[in-house]
């Protein structure tokens, strides 16, 4: 049986196999990791040589958070600006209009400009294995850990894709787009920290269930996700044994405990990036243009 492919990722991945901005991109990705590997293998061993009682081996398993927060603060920064571009820019080149009278439903385009953006971010982690490999044979890791971190860089990618589409859709210009998606990046990372931040300076004894909007913060997916690689403990973990039940919020408290919050706040991001997308295929709708061009001309007459 054959499959069939989106056409939106057909004809974006014929384009970005004709240029050359992929290839130089793998190579600077590569660069910069291959710099921070250097860089935390010259100060694990500065700080081993001023102590002759420390092992190095007992530091390489660093290089592995090292490694992966490098690339997740360059897919973050990536992602935005491939999709920020993909809607905005058709309309930028006049194609928009064309595009829309294809059979495709608004939903399917949507969905096609992630995934090719997806496909995009993907040749760049399949490219930084060999460095993380690296990490993993003297840092002592199991395998496993890689297939979640390849997990983890997929939700990103994800979640970053569907804030640059839904920017994208709802704006003109790719630059504005562009910024617009690194606002929303700031409100999000940003706003779940208010509730908590609110009662720590007013002085309340419980915070109630105000953490649970930390469960759509991806920051603090990956804060958790890291310290449970390294050290298997977490925040949170530690912030519910401090606590009561009744000072945290009796969900907060048992969503705490182990790797159970780590699976929610995946779903939760998940639930967010599918509710971006679907702001964005409502607002490249002509159906609901049609019906907005209307509500100008009446207010008009």
């Amino acid at each position: 049986m054959k499959l069939k492919l989106n056409p939106i990722v057909k004809k974006d991945m014929q384009v970005a196999a004709r240029s050359m901005r992929i290839s130089w991109g793998l190579l600077a990705y590569e660069a910069v990791l291959a710099l921070a590997f250097m860089l935390a293998i010259l100060v694990i061993q500065e700080d081993v040589s001023y102590s002759s009682y420390r092992n190095i081996y007992n530091y390489l398993i660093y290089l592995f958070p090292v490694l992966a927060v490098t690339q997740v603060c360059i897919v973050a920064l990536i992602v935005p600006i491939i999709t920020a571009s993909s809607i905005s820019g058709e309309k930028e080149r006049q194609t928009f209009d064309i595009m829309l009278t294809t059979c495709m439903s608004p939903f399917s385009i949507v969905l096609g400009k992630m995934v090719s953006a997806m496909i995009r971010i993907l040749f760049f982690v399949a490219a930084s294995m060999p460095v993380m490999a690296l990490a993993f044979v003297v840092g002592g890791l199991s395998w496993s850990l890689l297939f979640y971190f390849l997990l983890t860089i997929v939700l990103l990618s994800i979640f970053s894709g569907s804030v640059g589409i839904f920017c994208s859709a709802f704006c003109k210009r790719s630059i504005t787009a562009v910024i617009l998606s690194f606002v929303i990046y700031f409100v999000i990372f940003a706003l779940p920290f208010l509730p908590v931040l609110f009662a720590a300076i007013l002085g309340w004894d419980s915070f109630g269930e105000s953490l649970l909007f930390l469960l759509f913060d991806p920051v603090v997916f990956f804060e958790e996700f890291f310290m449970h690689i390294i050290s298997e403990t977490s925040i949170l973990g530690g912030v519910s044994h401090a606590f009561t039940k009744d000072q945290v919020g009796f969900i907060t408290y048992h969503l705490a405990q182990g790797k159970l919050w780590m699976f929610v706040s995946a779903a939760c991001i998940l639930l967010l990036s599918f509710g971006f997308m679907l702001l964005a295929a409502w607002k490249i709708n002509p159906l609901h243009a049609s019906s907005g061009r209307k509500r100008k001309t009446k207010g008009a007459e």
